[in-house]
């Protein structure tokens, strides 16, 4: 029969019958979410309000549910399968310098979330427990969870406790500066060559009150001390391999997986292309350096335009896809077991720097889809979306 058929009639028989096993498993994929909730440990919502001038404005709950500046919105998580999307109460370094400043940013970023909750109750609610998230996913709820990115707002011991008692639920212990608790990847200066005293007492408190102890963001010693003190669990974030990125401390080296695999631990693999690939993350660096020059904003049309024309001058790699993020999760998952990684996506932290076809919260399914092209088995990717990270959060409570 193939003989009888043109060339360009061959092509369009073979393309068809390639499309037909990729809409199979993204088909797959919706079926599976929906039973099957999605927990994302980092989504930067609130601090976009802010960067984007929209908190204060009259009725700004609203961007909660609906928000196509943003990656995330409730219409979106919605579609994606996302009922349990951590809200990152970010903390940018500079407030370290000011005592005291740090909490008052963090208190008016929680009241951000529960402003949201109490205007919109019959889609938003707090999770103040691991197993909020699966009832109100049975309600057709989506759970706002509340993690604190950068420990500068705990100022005295007694502020971990107050901090639980306000929702947060885990604390990345620093961000892009070493401060007061950790070194970070980020600075070079190692004020404390880890954690600092101060810093040891905080993770034991933590582990008293049932705050799991965020490991992203954190120098390799820093997470070394972690590892010797705490007791429970850890979690990273938002971390991914180092592996795949050699020399960047941001990311998590095989020996330190492994290290959180055996308390028990999850490893949530962020999105960002900044994170999934030395080649990449080199050409966006490039981009960016550029676009800085040009003096060209970091989010909008006008930045979506200049990073595609980067990526068509300068050639691939620049753009990726849900196969490199999947790479990630293949490398946690042999490397250590299929129980210890999950999803920390980076959404609206990291600007444009995101595959296409992952680019906000209803392109999960996508990611989903690709999992099960590998041969994944519905029980792991449970595991994947919630399973995994409830565990280490009930290990916690």
């Amino acid at each position: 029969m193939l003989r009888n058929l043109s060339f360009l009639a061959i092509l369009a028989l073979f393309s068809c019958t390639e499309k037909k096993p990729q809409d199979d498993f993204l088909r797959r994929a919706h079926e599976l979410l929906a039973t099957t909730p999605i927990v994302d440990t980092h989504i930067d919502f609130p601090w976009h309000l802010v960067e984007y001038k929209k908190w204060y404005t009259p009725g700004y709950t609203a961007f909660a549910v609906k928000n196509p500046d943003g990656d995330f919105d409730w219409e979106r998580a919605k579609k994606g399968g996302l009922y349990g999307p951590f809200m990152s109460i970010y903390i940018p370094a500079h407030f370290q310098k000011e005592l005291g400043r740090s909490k008052k940013v963090a208190d008016s970023l929680i009241d951000m979330v529960h402003a949201i909750v109490k205007d919109y109750p019959e889609k938003f609610a707090l999770a103040p427990r691991a197993d909020d998230i699966l009832a109100n996913f049975k309600k057709g709820i989506v759970s706002l969870p509340m993690g604190m990115e950068n420990g500068s707002p705990l100022d005295k011991i007694e502020d971990v406790a107050y901090f639980h008692q306000r929702g947060i639920r885990y604390v990345t212990l620093t961000h892009g500066k070493d401060n007061h608790i950790s070194d970070s990847s980020y600075d070079t200066l190692h004020t404390h060559g880890g954690l600092s005293e101060y810093g040891r007492e905080v993770v034991r408190e933590m582990n008293r009150v049932g705050i799991m102890i965020d490991v992203s963001h954190l120098s390799d010693e820093a997470i070394m001390d972690v590892l010797e003190v705490a007791q429970k669990p850890l979690i990273a974030t938002h971390s991914a391999c180092r592996h795949f990125t050699p020399g960047f401390e941001r990311n998590l080296p095989d020996s330190l997986i492994r290290a959180i695999a055996k308390t028990g631990g999850v490893v949530q693999v962020p999105f960002s292309q900044y994170f999934l690939g030395g080649s990449v993350r080199a050409a966006w660096q490039k981009a960016d350096d550029e676009r800085e020059a040009r003096k060209i904003p970091e989010h909008g049309p006008e930045a979506l335009a200049f990073y595609q024309e980067f990526g068509k001058k300068n050639g691939e790699p620049f753009w990726i896809s849900v196969r490199e993020v999947a790479d990630h999760i293949d490398h946690i998952k042999n490397l250590v077991g299929i129980d210890y990684v999950g999803l920390g996506s980076d959404f609206d932290g990291v600007g444009i720097a995101l595959p296409p076809d992952l680019d906000d919260v209803d392109e999960f399914p996508n990611l989903i889809a690709e999992l099960l092209r590998r041969g994944y088995a519905d029980e792991e990717i449970r595991k994947i979306c919630n399973g995994n990270v409830l565990r280490v959060w009930r290990a916690n409570e």
